[in-house]
């Protein structure tokens, strides 16, 4: 491919966005329009360019399902006006006095939904860690600006303690901590980013003795699709060597065209405008990085592609993070494909067990793994397989927590799309299973609730 066979004006036109499309093959130029700027209007855009101009449609089915995994919806609906996008990366509490739920708001006006149950089955709305205008100051806030995402709480002494991820003025996603005295608040923030960096996905974990530390993902995957493109921009000759097919090739040198536009935009927005590109490359994750690796100019590109979970301890009583980080895992297995998140560590049955979700979650191929280890910050050995994947019922479970329930059956707690409708800002219900732990494995069984 000596010159990108697609040449791209884009403009932003109110909240729509206006694409022309050149073939420089044909020398036919095709016009579109976006009537807003989320993920599901430039998914309807990629649709029609699938149709016009034999890019890579975007992905909407679940393909092979697995055999349907005995999970039980809990929450299926908002239950509060203001609560906008449901339950993604939800966060279950045994309080003593009953289960706490906390979950990513995104940029709705209040952040971070709290809600409260006795039994697990029912739950009602327990007011936001930061109501509408009491954002801490360092948290970029506004529609289509701010991202509130995976609260976690947890109870040291008499004290509560939550970390959460929130962009940074400058836009760059850092990870925030909070405290207080209740469940409901008020919560008091740290007043800065406990951690900055691009890093999300905290996650506190305390043992026996007291001692706490911090885990949590760099965000390398949101760089990456951005970087191919470019590389791509500058080199479209090596669009051939790195996709086999002409589908793939079309799409990549789409988003090359597109990488001058995507610097005027949002990250989320930019996540949009790469989804196929990010695709394509998932598609054939592990002949892509061999090519990339052989080309000899992707090396920036090659280490975005491995998004490591870390951990460090953390003292609570400082508000600081001490000692050096650790990396405790990596996505290095196909099924999780160019990241794994959402981290949550859980002693049982004298070992020490590391869920998080893996690939991308805003298609099907989105799931929950897991690791298991004999201290906190491993070596962890991964079951090879996921532990829950896509089903007929429920697309894209991820970001599990860990709570035992009543009876003291210990239960994962996850999200999920209703299926045919993922992606960002898309609702996502609270569902649960039973966890039965021995030495080497873990297995998800029907949940002991009433």
């Amino acid at each position: 491919m000596a010159e990108n066979p697609f040449k791209i004006e884009a403009a932003a036109e109110g909240e729509g966005r206006c694409f022309a499309v050149t073939d420089t093959a044909t020398g036919e130029t095709l016009h579109y329009r976006l009537q807003a700027a989320g993920q599901a209007d430039y998914g309807r855009f990629f649709t029609a360019l699938a149709r016009d101009l034999g890019t890579r449609a975007p992905r909407t089915g679940a393909g092979e399902l697995a055999a349907e995994p005995p999970l039980r919806p809990l929450i299926t609906r908002n239950l509060s006006a203001r609560i906008l996008y449901g339950y993604g990366d939800p966060a279950v509490l045994d309080t003593g006095d009953g289960y706490v739920l906390v979950a990513t708001s995104n940029d709705a006006p209040d952040a971070f939904p709290i809600l409260r149950s006795r039994d697990l089955l029912s739950w009602e709305p327990a007011g936001f860690v930061f109501p509408e205008g009491q954002a801490p100051a360092w948290c970029l806030t506004g529609p289509n600006a701010a991202d509130f995402w995976a609260p976690e709480m947890v109870r040291a002494g008499s004290t509560y303690w939550l970390a959460y991820t929130a962009r940074e003025a400058s836009g760059e996603l850092a990870i925030g901590l909070a405290k207080s005295a209740a469940p409901e608040g008020p919560w008091q923030d740290l007043g800065r980013p406990l951690l900055r960096g691009g890093v999300i996905d905290s996650h506190i974990y305390v043992d026996e003795s007291g001692e706490a530390w911090l885990f949590w993902k760099e965000d390398r995957n949101g760089l990456w699709p951005s970087l191919l493109a470019g590389l791509l921009a500058e080199r479209p000759r090596l669009i051939p060597d790195i996709f086999r097919a002409e589908e793939d090739r079309r799409t990549a040198a789409f988003s090359a065209a597109a990488y001058e536009w995507s610097l005027t935009l949002a990250p989320m927005e930019r996540f949009f405008l790469f989804q196929p590109l990010i695709e394509a490359a998932l598609a054939q994750w592990a002949t892509v990085r061999r090519a990339l690796d052989l080309c000899g100019h992707a090396g920036e590109i090659l280490d975005a592609m491995r998004t490591p979970i870390h951990a460090q301890r953390l003292s609570l009583e400082e508000a600081e993070l001490t000692g050096d980080p650790v990396a405790v895992l990596a996505n290095d297995l196909d099924w999780e494909g160019h990241l794994i998140e959402g981290p949550w560590l859980t002693k049982q049955a004298g070992r020490y067990w590391l869920f998080y979700a893996g690939n991308d979650f805003s298609t099907p191929d989105y799931g929950i793994g897991v690791a298991v280890a004999d201290s906190p910050l491993g070596p962890f050995q991964k079951q090879p397989e996921p532990l829950l994947r896509s089903s007929r019922d429920w697309w894209a479970p991820g970001h599990p927590s860990v709570a035992c329930a009543p009876d003291g059956q210990p239960h994962l707690f996850l999200h999920a799309f209703v299926p045919g409708e993922v992606g960002y800002k898309a609702f996502r219900a609270l569902l649960t299973a039973r966890l039965s732990f021995d030495r080497t494995g873990v297995h998800i069984l029907p949940a002991s609730l009433p």
